[in-house]
């Protein structure tokens, strides 16, 4: 990553509280890869499996942790976490135009609405009567902000992003693409002939430093309101359910589905494609790994698994049989266990 930003060592190390041992003068002017990195560029070692990368890297400077600063041939920037202080570095050189505040011509912003004058509505949006927008907030091009909406200062809706009436947004909330909050949950109640719809009166209230990835969707509750708190980071193509309850800090990963009335707590992670059953409740930081399925409420930290590893598809077709016999062999092992107790 190149940018038009030039940095001394010495003060960039200052900028991200980190120790600098090399020469403070060398300028950085963008991020890189080990592997790829060109002189000028900061590089990091988070992960153990790239060491190898270190003596060949022409990065001007790693960022890197105590341990393995003699086997990085370059200037360094010790860190106790290297990757933490790599994502503050890319706040630093991440220099993106911001658009002007004003609204384009082609909006459409009901006379009712509150607009903050420092506010940027891009082409083609829709904002409806009686939202309030604080701010420095960006409602890019396409987007939809329903009726009674709250946005805090310093919101981003990218692209297309569609808020339902009444949705709630705390300060720092970035939305991406295609995200569409407070839609209807699924809900239905069968009368014994054809399911009905339960109409969802609440809505969605997110906290503030909030990010939603794209194509994600978030239901209104059904009486009370979905809740997403405060620093939740949530991947694309999530689902959360209607009346979810999101702990602060927690991240969910890509393609995570979580059914209604989940409430999971803080500090928590959804691996990529997991899952939740409906109506459970998850202690705070519990981690859920890739492909996952929590079918009962977890009510101690740590880390849960479910499903079973990968391996070529001819043994998993043994494997799986095998464990279809589970049953029938834990009985028969009772039974020879209480003939072995008779003799």
């Amino acid at each position: 990553m190149s940018s038009t930003i030039r940095i001394k060592l010495s003060r960039l190390a200052e900028l991200l509280e980190v120790k600098l041992e090399g020469d403070g003068e060398c300028e950085i002017s963008g991020l890189g890869t080990l592997a790829d990195a060109v002189p000028g560029q900061l590089s990091f070692l988070s992960n153990p499996a790239y060491a190898g990368q270190l003596a060949a890297t022409r990065a001007s400077a790693v960022i890197i942790d105590e341990k393995s600063c003699d086997a990085c041939p370059t200037n360094k920037l010790i860190s106790a976490r290297p990757y933490a202080t790599f994502a503050r570095a890319s706040e630093i050189f991440h220099a993106e135009e911001m658009p002007a505040p004003g609204i384009h011509p082609s909006a459409i912003v009901h006379s009712g609405v509150n607009l903050d004058a420092t506010v940027s509505v891009g082409p083609n949006c829709v904002i409806e009567a009686g939202a309030r927008i604080g701010a420095n907030s960006i409602i890019g091009p396409g987007c939809i902000v329903g009726e009674a909406c709250q946005l805090g200062d310093s919101c981003d809706l990218r692209r297309a992003v569609v808020l339902y009436p009444r949705v709630v947004l705390g300060r720092n909330v970035r939305i991406d693409a295609n995200s569409v909050i407070g839609a209807d949950g699924f809900g239905y109640a069968f009368d014994g002939e054809k399911s009905r719809k339960i109409h969802h009166g609440g809505s969605v209230r997110i906290g503030d430093d909030v990010e939603i990835g794209a194509g994600t969707t978030i239901d209104r509750g059904v009486l009370d309101d979905t809740i997403i708190s405060n620093g939740v980071k949530i991947d694309n193509q999530v689902q959360i359910g209607h009346n979810c309850v999101i702990g602060e800090h927690t991240v969910i990963c890509g393609c995570t589905a979580i059914a209604g009335s989940v409430v999971i707590g803080r500090y928590c992670i959804m691996g990529g494609a997991s899952g939740a059953v409906g109506h459970i409740t998850i202690a705070d930081r519990v981690e859920v790994s890739a492909m996952s399925l929590v079918s009962r409420s977890v009510t101690e930290a740590g880390r849960y698994s479910s499903g079973t590893g990968h391996m070529k598809t001819s043994r998993w077709k043994r494997v799986i049989t095998r464990f279809q016999e589970l049953d029938d062999m834990a009985n028969r092992l009772k039974g020879l266990e209480k003939l072995v107790k008779k003799d």
